[in-house]
């Protein structure tokens, strides 16, 4: 029974609990809600295959936390860490598993597509205002809790080594894959060449925007917090906008890009984080809209072929499935290079104007 298992270390960050319940469907982590006579908090096991180094985990979200709260019209919660009755972030149980408290923000919910502009309005200014009060803290000050996330080049070349030993591709949708990642790679470097030369700089980054780690106030509907912050690091706020755009511009049957949803939630983001873009992040901003997709679909579909030990798959095809999405919501994205980079270029000259 689950209550039984957990309650053993539950008890280790409150006393008088009553209730614990799985919470969200978060691919990496195991996540549930812990009730107690007084309180409610947010109990997870970090998997620790994916972040061999919690305590860095620990370290960022604590820095990140400290400089939000005293930032002067902050419109997000961060979730705050929760100590041991040992006075310490994390709990390593007797099978050597690591577990965290965080405070539980009440009264909000997370939507898994957009069903408005306005949720894309509201997942932009999210990200755009996250953006712009982390703009000042120094990127160095975090540590790089999964070195190599989000440098795609390095993705391919993980991928080219796993399909060596895999071997050819057995199914259709396997030589699918191979063959759409084979006809783009070209696209791989375009952000990390652009970070080499100068042209795009480190700054905060989140690391995984998608939009069911943003709440919604249940009430008003209005953006409250952005969680599941374990990869929070110095990066490219490019990742964080071509995967917020990627997450939430995502139409399925046919799976496509939609233009509309693209434009209110990049326009809501601008208004928050234009004041500090510069003409190379505008330029490079439809590059990082066409490769994120690119990039999470290489991921998938490595994991696929090394047997699902990153994603969790409900069953052995299901990452070879979202692969072949990414990929054709990539496709969908550079069938409409034109428009978006026109929209770009809109919403950057009504930023300059303001």
């Amino acid at each position: 029974m689950l209550m039984n298992r957990l309650l053993p270390i539950a008890t280790r960050f409150a006393d008088a609990v009553t209730e614990i319940t799985p919470l969200g469907n978060g691919l990496i982590n195991d996540t549930y809600l812990v009730v107690t006579q007084s309180s409610r908090f947010v109990l997870q096991r970090i998997n620790t295959q994916v972040f061999p180094a919690p305590e860095l985990i620990m370290a960022n979200l604590t820095t990140l936390h400290r400089h939000i709260v005293q930032k002067a019209g902050a419109k997000l919660q961060i979730p705050e860490v929760l100590n041991t009755a040992d006075n310490e972030p994390l709990y390593r149980d007797q099978n050597g598993d690591c577990w965290r408290a965080l405070s539980f923000i009440a009264n909000t919910e997370s939507i898994e597509a957009v069903g408005s502009l306005g949720d894309a309005e509201q997942a932009g200014f999210a990200l755009g205002h996250f953006h712009r009060l982390t703009s000042d803290l120094d990127p160095l000050l975090l540590h790089d809790t999964l070195p190599g996330f989000h440098i795609t080049p390095g993705y391919v070349v993980r991928y080219h080594q796993v399909l060596q030993q895999a071997g050819a591709a057995s199914c259709k949708e396997s030589r699918d894959c191979a063959e759409f990642i084979g006809e783009f790679r070209h696209i791989v470097d375009d952000l990390e060449n652009a970070k080499q030369q100068g042209l795009l700089s480190l700054r905060v980054i989140h690391g995984d925007p998608k939009l069911n780690n943003v709440l919604f106030d249940k009430h008003t509907k209005k953006i409250v917090s952005l969680i599941d912050l374990d990869t929070v690091k110095p990066g490219l706020v490019h990742y964080d906008i071509g995967d917020c755009l990627r997450s939430c511009c995502y139409t399925a049957a046919p799976v496509g890009f939609d233009l509309n949803l693209c434009a209110a939630l990049l326009k809501s983001y601008l208004n928050e984080a234009g004041a500090f873009f510069t003409e190379h992040d505008y330029h490079y901003l439809y590059p990082a809209i066409r490769l994120i997709p690119f990039e999470l679909g290489i991921r998938f579909y490595t994991d696929y072929l090394e047997g699902n030990r990153y994603f969790k798959a409900a069953d052995p095809e299901q990452n070879l499935r979202r692969a072949l999405d990414q990929f054709h919501l990539c496709a969908s994205v550079m069938s409409q290079e034109a428009a978006i980079k026109a929209l770009i270029l809109q919403l950057q000259n009504n930023v300059i104007s303001k």
